[in-house]
């Protein structure tokens, strides 16, 4: 009897046994799929909620043929452009945005920001960006909303002029990221005055102290819109390794007028006092270029840094657009960071860098017979083409992280689109990597 007592225990303990190596099995099983669930790629379906497609629903128009440049569609957009219909429809207003801002998650998620990193590339480098805008707060917040990326870092420039109710939409908007804000000391921006370089040299201060980790600079108008993904920014200023990229050619003579006297402003505009200037405290001569650049951490702590280049900085106050030589001549000085030779064999046209694609009108022609670009299919202001959606397909070929200009006001419909496509294409990728 007592032998099969203990018999019958022994078999209890061993079920006992087996069920718990049973249930610690399925323990196992339940935790590791759990964890391989968490490192799968995510499904496109999961990130459907980002997607920017109709947005408008005041717009018919089929976004991927007027990227395939398809005539008709293009017609068709424009002549819905012009309609009652669309030009009274309802556009988002600085109240919109002061009220849609004051419960942030309902913002972004209204407005389908991306709020986690895409690809662990993009994650480890992060960029900077100088942003100087002042009105147009719709264009403004588009922008904002295609560059963003909550590893980047972006300081916001709010002109002096601007009016209360638009400052007061910045505010809102920026509250609502920890990596967005606005530049500690604001500037009156006067069209070719020092306001313009001024107000991207205090991002630039800011930038600088507010993060250790962002690799280059890029600044921005509130006109401008990328033509390429975040990733795809990242892979190009990879391949920069510290080099940075912007326009810088030989000085043309009739604009030398412009830094060998001195300006100020008077009544609202930038006028030539006829008094001659002294020589810049450089080694080398002034170049050309334009506002517009992409430079590395390196080259922004040089500028910052620099006795050789405050005293330029300091020199160039009183002179004419000098944004439109200052980046471009600093480039050349053979102690900065990223720079190139001053010798002509490495001028750099706007076409040839990265930062910026500009139509001007007096360039625009037939490409089989030269000209740097077809003619522009939006319309001109300051001899520059406001892009439409004509345009879209061959800016896109083109190898620059942003084209100036666009406005809503002239056509939506081509911001809708390029928005459109930059989106799909973001996270397309996302769930390529």
């Amino acid at each position: 009897m007592q032998f099969l007592t203990r018999k019958l225990k022994r078999k209890l303990c061993r079920c006992q046994v087996n069920r718990c190596k049973f249930l610690l099995a399925v323990v196992l099983t339940l935790v590791t799929l759990s964890v391989f669930k968490l490192h799968q790629k995510q499904p496109a379906l999961d990130r459907r909620h980002l997607l920017l497609r109709r947005e408008d629903p005041y717009s018919s128009i089929n976004c991927t043929k007027i990227l395939r440049a398809d005539a008709e569609e293009i017609g068709r957009a424009k002549l819905e452009l012009i309609t009652v219909k669309f030009r009274k429809r309802p556009q988002l207003t600085t109240d919109d945005y002061i009220n849609m801002t004051k419960d942030c998650d309902y913002f972004t998620n209204k407005r389908r920001y991306i709020m986690e990193p895409l690809t662990k590339e993009e994650e480890e480098f992060p960029i900077a960006y100088s942003i100087v805008i002042h009105y147009k707060i719709d264009m403004f917040e588009k922008l904002l909303r295609s560059i963003y990326a909550p590893q980047n870092y972006y300081c916001i420039h709010v002109d002096k002029k601007s009016t209360d109710s638009f400052l007061a939409a910045v505010k809102g908007i920026v509250s609502c990221f920890e990596n967005v804000f606005i530049a500690s000391q604001l500037e009156s921006v006067v069209y070719g005055s020092w306001g313009r370089v001024q107000a991207d040299l205090n991002c630039m201060k800011d930038l600088y102290r507010k993060s250790t980790s962002w690799k280059y600079l890029i600044n921005l108008c509130g006109m401008d819109f990328p033509i390429k993904t975040n990733q795809e920014i990242v892979e190009k200023l990879k391949t920069l390794k510290g080099e940075n990229s912007l326009e810088t050619e030989r000085m043309p003579l009739h604009k030398e007028i412009r830094w060998k006297k001195q300006h100020e402003i008077v009544d609202g505009v930038v006028k030539n006092m006829g008094i001659d200037k002294d020589g810049p405290p450089l080694q080398i001569k002034i170049f050309s270029g334009s506002a517009y650049f992409v430079v590395s951490r390196k080259f922004v702590e040089c500028v910052l840094e620099n006795t050789n280049i405050e005293k330029f900085i300091e020199w160039a106050k009183d002179t004419y657009s000098p944004d439109e030589y200052l980046w471009a001549t600093i480039q050349r000085i053979p102690e900065v960071p990223g720079s190139v030779p001053a010798n002509e064999k490495y001028d750099i046209s706007d076409m040839n860098s990265v930062a910026r694609f500009v139509k001007w009108q007096y360039l625009e022609g037939d490409v089989s017979n030269g000209a740097p670009y077809p003619p522009c299919n939006g319309l001109h202001v300051r001899s520059i083409c406001v892009f439409g959606v004509g345009d879209l397909d061959w800016i896109l070929q083109n190898h620059h992280f942003f084209a100036n200009k666009f406005d809503t006001d002239v056509d939506a419909i081509a911001i809708q689109c390029l928005e459109e496509h930059l989106r799909d294409k973001a996270l397309q990728w996302q769930t390529q990597s």
